[in-house]
């Protein structure tokens, strides 16, 4: 049939097969092309349930028909990729309204013209990623994202409050967290969110020791659908929206959503340490736990070097700033550490946040005094505008690969692993040992306070060789993961390259509540196919992107 046409027709939508648009759609950050069919522009919830009902309709004609929705196209993973049709959210259904300390944003609004409107009000949304230049909420809230802030102040899914999602027969629902008797009352009703209520409240009870048993012993985790805070059996409350967040749109289309906001600490103090190696970081981040810093960042010397080389690129990213000002700014702290270290193996950034003046500085100091024992140099900075250079390099290695490395490109297939901090001195040399075994090059970054680290594989992916290294790879890799009881993905979510180990991670029993939960929403597989549920790694290894 002429999927254009009959969108058109049936829908009144704005829908592009546009060759331009369609390959604009066909990629985001991660390894991999898919071709869509078509770009569809939904301008309103109202274009969204069309689009879901003209697919419900036309399903058993055209099985292959399906949507997978798209915000700013930043995710790592291969999230928001299908054959099918792409609902692209960033050109019309972008507003913001502010009420008190929250705020209610639709799916295609970009964050940074959030955080512009946010500072105005001195208010944060403090578990945002590092793309958050580049991204925008859709994908912040369905992969549960995490940062530079989650040590602190945890990730999406505890600042979501409602949502209001299009679900798989066409119609809208707003989902919050639920008393026990606002509960049972849902499951009275006879129409399909009844219907959900009752068969989700089954699920969650009759399998509850299961479920909380299974959770990871990390931080933070984005694998799978999040079971482990739906369901408080103690209370009775039910709280749904913990399965959208992180869900990347397979059980429904976020309409918008409410989220609470936090006011905005103003004294900032960083600490940079300069270490040769990863030996003490585990007895570093216990020592400045207590403190309850806002982030421990850390990043390589990979990374590093990368940043030297790049220095323009950098300057202009930092709010467009003279480069030679923010070399002779950065430089002299740099070589700090090079003076004593030779070139450090690793940049620590320990941040001290708070309202009161007196208490970041007390806190500073004390930091100072407790990284007395380890024998790492340190740099000190109290104002806030001299520690961004630091975050620039943090924030912007990953664009700066994909920008800027010849013959070579970004891998991201193991770039988001998380095991407790304790295990890294010795997990993070068999993860690297692993790497070199393969003759596979990568940059490190992440967050140290929680053990989660951002591996970026650098390959040429035009040689069959190394293509195959990649499911190689991420075998042993995510072995070695599960061995340590860790997540094969903090912050970064599943799609196409990590869905297929959610089987491995989890074990059968709960995989087989996960495939409940998405055949509860969405029995005829209409939002974003294969991933999470349905996955292969041939059809993701047969849509790597050659060039």
């Amino acid at each position: 049939m002429d999927l254009k046409k009959q969108l058109k027709q049936q829908t009144g939508c704005e829908v592009s097969t546009d060759e331009k648009v369609l390959k604009e759609h066909s990629c985001d950050a991660s390894l991999f092309q898919v071709m869509p069919s078509c770009v569809v522009f939904p301008r309103s919830v109202e274009d969204v349930k069309k689009i879901v009902r003209f697919v419900r309709e036309h399903k058993n004609e055209n099985p292959s028909l399906s949507i997978t929705a798209r915000s700013a196209g930043t995710d790592m993973s291969g999230g928001p990729l299908n054959e099918s049709i792409i609902l692209s959210f960033t050109k019309y259904m972008n507003s913001l309204e502010f009420a008190d300390a929250n705020a209610k944003v639709q799916p295609g609004l970009y964050f940074r013209d959030f955080e512009d409107k946010a500072e105005m009000r001195n208010l944060l949304f403090p578990s945002y990623p590092a793309s958050k230049e580049l991204c925008a909420w859709g994908g912040i809230i369905n992969n549960n994202s995490g940062g530079e802030l989650t040590l602190r102040y945890g990730k999406t899914n505890q600042y979501v409050e409602k949502m209001s999602v299009v679900l798989s027969d066409g119609n809208e629902y707003e989902f919050k967290k639920l008393t026990k008797q606002e509960l049972n009352y849902k499951k009275t009703q006879h129409n399909f969110e009844g219907d959900i209520y009752g068969a989700l409240h089954n699920i969650f009870e009759d399998n509850y020791e299961l479920i909380q048993n299974s959770r990871p012993d990390v931080s933070k985790n984005s694998a799978g659908y999040n079971i482990w805070d739906v369901y408080d059996k103690e209370t009775g409350s039910f709280d749904a929206t913990q399965l959208f967040v992180g869900a990347q749109g397979t059980l429904g289309l976020m309409a918008n959503a409410s989220v609470r906001l936090i006011k905005k600490p103003t004294h900032r103090r960083l600490a940079v340490l300069f270490l040769k190696n990863w030996d003490n970081v585990p007895r570093i981040v216990n020592e400045l736990q207590p403190l309850d810093p806002e982030s421990m960042e850390v990043f390589d010397d990979e990374t590093l070097k990368l940043a030297i080389r790049f220095f323009p690129d950098i300057a202009r990213r930092a709010q467009g700033q003279n480069m030679f000002k923010l070399a002779k700014e950065f430089l002299p702290d740099f070589f700090i550490g090079v003076k004593m270290l030779g070139l450090p193996k690793l940049v620590i950034l320990v941040e001290i946040v708070e309202h009161d003046k007196q208490e970041a500085d007390r806190k500073l100091d004390e930091l100072s005094q407790k990284i007395e024992k380890f024998k790492v140099q340190k740099h000190i900075v109290r104002e806030e505008k001299k520690a961004e250079k630091y975050w620039i390099v943090r924030r912007e290695s990953f664009q700066l690969l994909r920008t800027h490395i010849q013959n070579k490109r970004t891998a991201p297939f193991i770039d988001d692993i998380i095991v407790k901090p304790e295990f890294l001195p010795e997990f993070l040399p068999k993860v690297l040992g692993i790497l070199k075994d393969h003759n596979i090059k990568a940059t490190l970054a992440g967050h140290a306070g929680d053990g989660n680290f951002h591996i970026i594989p650098l390959m040429d992916l035009s040689k069959k060789s190394e293509l195959e290294k990649i499911p190689v790879v991420s075998d042993k890799v995510y072995d070695l993961v599960i061995q340590y009881k860790g997540s094969i993905t903090a912050e970064h979510n599943d799609g196409l390259i990590r869905s297929p180990y959610l089987q491995q991670m989890y074990g059968e029993q709960v995989f087989d509540i996960f495939k409940q939960i998405k055949n509860i929403f969405d029995p005829h597989n209409i939002f974003n196919p294969g991933k999470k549920i349905g996955s292969s790694m041939e059809y993701a290894l047969e849509h790597i992107d050659h060039k």
